[in-house]
């Protein structure tokens, strides 16, 4: 096994130093300053508790779950726990009008009740190589130009490589934008199975208005179970397979959690910028967020009427519509707290105290008006390429159509081969199966006449595909008109065969484009996707380029600059861990928010019959009748339902474990909160908290309203 150096860096996220608390550490590089601060806030393990290559550690106990979420293993038959939302579009596949999981929450009695998820499965991380060396090689002679497009080309081939034969992927992950290459190596289990959801009434109690917020009571959990083959291997679903032989798991604490106590998260965490320069910081704040929010405003807008209407309906859209809204606020909060807490003007500095410092190292000369160029050149072009990708993407129908195109490409192709035909064949037919059941035509048709009427009001008059337009102006009336665009989705919906199972298979059979070149939808689709090819992809490509070459270079002067010191990289998938404390806060003045919130609060939001404050009815009668049994806090004389911590973390932390000084479990991370919103580009040391499912009101949940009591056997409860 290769020894992995230990690379001591720098963050250089605010002024000089790291933040109270801020950094998603990099588990296989926690140096020794970072450790010690670790157990100088209380943590009571040893490093190699925390990781190991060779022994077992809590990195064993910890899984990427699904796409893009975590999950930890607490019991050693497989069990998992994660969050409501993330678990939320196997619960939302696996419901029905008849058995609404979503509505009534889910509980398997026994495993063979456990339900198989189809395409859900779970990652552990095996091990972690430096690999940078290798890769600098290979990029020695490239151009600063060419960087970003070679670069995915030599860390997709080195992932390939590396996996083949395997029996395990192998990812190799950029950091510090490109100035650093680590490989992963994962075990992929493809054989997970929902073992128990409470009610969305609880599970997404709150719903969009307290997303995002504090104080919070959604019980954001669900409980799956991973399997294996019998001789102990990853394997697809079959009836043979038995529970996952945990190699490590966490112990779960009945304690709960005091102001000020100790506090560590492991997870995934998604995405960060928070090397962003003031160029890009601008652009999001004026030009990218906005637009998403906009778009994302009238989408949710039209899937909601139809949600309402249909229990059917919802069960349909329910897990792309969270998904849309969860985002929808978050870009809309973050650009707000951006302004707030003057990121700009905090960017500002670094850059002129990084232009002091390169003063006479030519290598760095015009570094900032070369980047300030680069977003100059595209910055026109930004808001349709999000009016194409957020907008008319955005709608179910020509998202699909617009798939179509290599498809398209492939058949009209007289190169292509018959297996790449063949390949593209069967991805649209799966792409296809996919579409359909999900499809909601009657919120989708008012989604089409929105971001084509969008399309045309916001953006340029030279950016349009203007022979589109002249097409719906000729025939559908004035484009001033809301009928216009009402008329023309009529006419999309009612003349696509890609709603017709009959007419799309009669067209895949013959593997002839003569049909989907006829087709409204896909004319419609290709007509800004085409636009946008012809016109104003060779300005993204370019500013992509590089835009990644001067980052690049200016995170290799940070490194520079602050070397010898510990830092951690951006988010991008990776395990890292995180820690600090339970802490209340005051997000404002004569504001003080206290670190926990209790059932008590949950019944004073409790709204009968509210799509987003109502609560199950024996809910309310344990609540009434004080059935806490083990689970109930004794300072508060309630059941705690949330606290919140100094952790930093992103998306792709839902699910996470929040772990206490001896690497016991006391709760789930699900959520920021909204003053911090900034946390992606930005971390506030004073503001940032960590919104965490308290697992004894998930315990309680779990034994006295669903009645699970199976489950809680399977469990390590610790009260000490």
């Amino acid at each position: 096994m290769k020894k992995i150096a230990i690379i001591l860096l720098v963050v250089f996220a605010a002024n000089v130093s790291v933040k109270a608390d801020e950094g998603m550490w990099l588990v296989h590089l926690i140096g020794e300053k970072t450790y010690a601060n670790m157990v100088k806030r209380g943590l009571k393990l040893t490093k190699e508790q925390l990781y190991s290559m060779n022994k077992n550690s809590l990195k064993d106990a910890i899984v990427l779950f699904g796409g893009g979420c975590t999950a930890e293993v607490v019991s050693k038959e497989g069990l998992l726990f994660t969050n409501h939302h993330c678990g939320y579009g196997n619960i939302a596949a696996s419901s029905t009008v008849e058995h609404n999981y979503l509505k009534d929450g889910f509980w398997a009695k026994s495993k063979k009740e456990e339900i198989v998820c189809p395409g859900l499965s779970v990652q552990f991380l095996v091990k972690i190589e430096d690999v940078t060396d290798m890769v600098n090689l290979k990029l020695k002679d490239v151009k600063p130009a060419d960087l970003s497009a070679k670069l995915i080309a030599i860390l997709t081939e080195m992932s390939t490589k590396a996996t083949d034969g395997s029996g395990n992927e192998v990812r190799v992950s950029s950091f510090f934008k490109g100035n650093q290459f680590l490989q992963f190596t994962y075990q992929r289990y493809t054989d997970v199975r929902l073992v128990g959801a409470p009610p969305e009434s609880i599970g997404k109690f709150g719903g969009d208005t307290d997303n995002w917020e504090w104080p919070r009571h959604t019980g954001d959990f669900s409980i799956f179970r991973i399997y294996m083959s019998p001789e102990g291997k990853p394997a697809d679903y079959s009836d043979k397979n038995v529970p996952f032989l945990a190699k490590s798991f966490l112990p779960i604490s009945l304690k709960g959690v005091n102001d000020g106590e100790y506090a560590m998260i492991y997870g995934y965490p998604g995405g960060t910028n928070r090397y962003e320069t003031t160029y890009g910081v601008k652009l999001k704040i004026d030009i990218d967020n906005p637009s998403l929010v906009n778009l994302r405003a009238e989408r949710l807008k039209a899937m909601y009427a139809e949600m309402v209407k249909d229990p059917a309906v919802k069960i349909q859209l329910a897990s792309s519509y969270a998904g849309i809204a969860n985002y929808w606020k978050f870009f809309d909060g973050e650009s707000k707290q951006l302004l707030k807490h003057n990121v700009i003007a905090q960017k500002g500095k670094e850059e002129k105290a990084f232009e002091a410092w390169a003063k006479g190292k030519p290598e760095y000369d015009n570094l900032f008006a070369n980047i300030g160029a680069t977003y100059d050149a595209w910055r026109p072009y930004a808001k349709g390429r999000m009016y194409l990708n957020e907008g008319i993407k955005g709608s179910p129908l020509l998202g699909f159509a617009s798939s179509l195109k290599s498809l398209d490409d492939a058949l009209s192709s007289p190169a292509s081969a018959p297996e790449e035909i063949k390949k593209a064949v069967a991805m649209a037919k799966t792409n296809f199966s996919a579409f359909l059941k999900s499809e909601n035509t009657a919120s989708d048709r008012n989604i089409v006449a929105m971001v084509v009427k969008m399309f045309f009001t916001d953006i340029a008059a030279d950016q349009r595909p203007q022979a589109f337009y002249n097409m719906m102006q000729k025939g559908y009336g004035d484009m001033a008109m809301d009928a216009t665009y009402q008329n023309f989705a009529k006419a999309v919906f009612e003349k696509t065969m890609l709603l017709d199972e009959n007419k799309w298979d009669n067209f895949i059979s013959k593997s002839d484009t003569a049909a989907l070149h006829a087709d409204l939808a896909y004319k419609t689709a290709m007509a800004f996707v085409t636009n946008f090819n012809a016109n104003y992809a060779k300005f993204y490509t370019q500013f992509t380029a590089n835009n990644f070459a001067y980052n690049k270079l200016y995170l290799k002067g940070i490194l520079e600059m602050k070397k010898g010191q510990e830092f951690y990289p951006d988010a991008n998938q990776t395990m890292r861990v995180s820690y600090g404390n339970v802490k209340s806060y005051s997000p404002r003045d004569a504001v003080k928010y206290r670190e926990i919130c209790t059932l008590n609060g949950v019944m004073e939001k409790y709204s009968p019959g509210d799509y987003e404050f109502d609560a199950p009815a024996k809910l309310i009668e344990l609540v009434n009748n004080k059935d806490f049994g083990q689970y109930i806090d004794k300072k508060a004389n309630d059941i705690v339902v949330s606290f919140i911590t100094t952790n930093d973390i992103t998306g792709g932390n839902s699910g996470s474990p929040v772990i206490n000084s001896k690497g016991e479990l006391i709760g789930l991370a699900f959520d920021g909160n909204y003053e911090a919103l900034s946390h992606k580009i930005a971390f506030d040391g004073e503001l940032n908290r960590t919104i965490c499912l308290d697992v004894r009101y998930l315990l309680f949940i779990v034994d006295k309203l669903g009645g699970a009591k199976n489950i809680i056997d399977e469990l390590v409860l610790s009260k000490q």
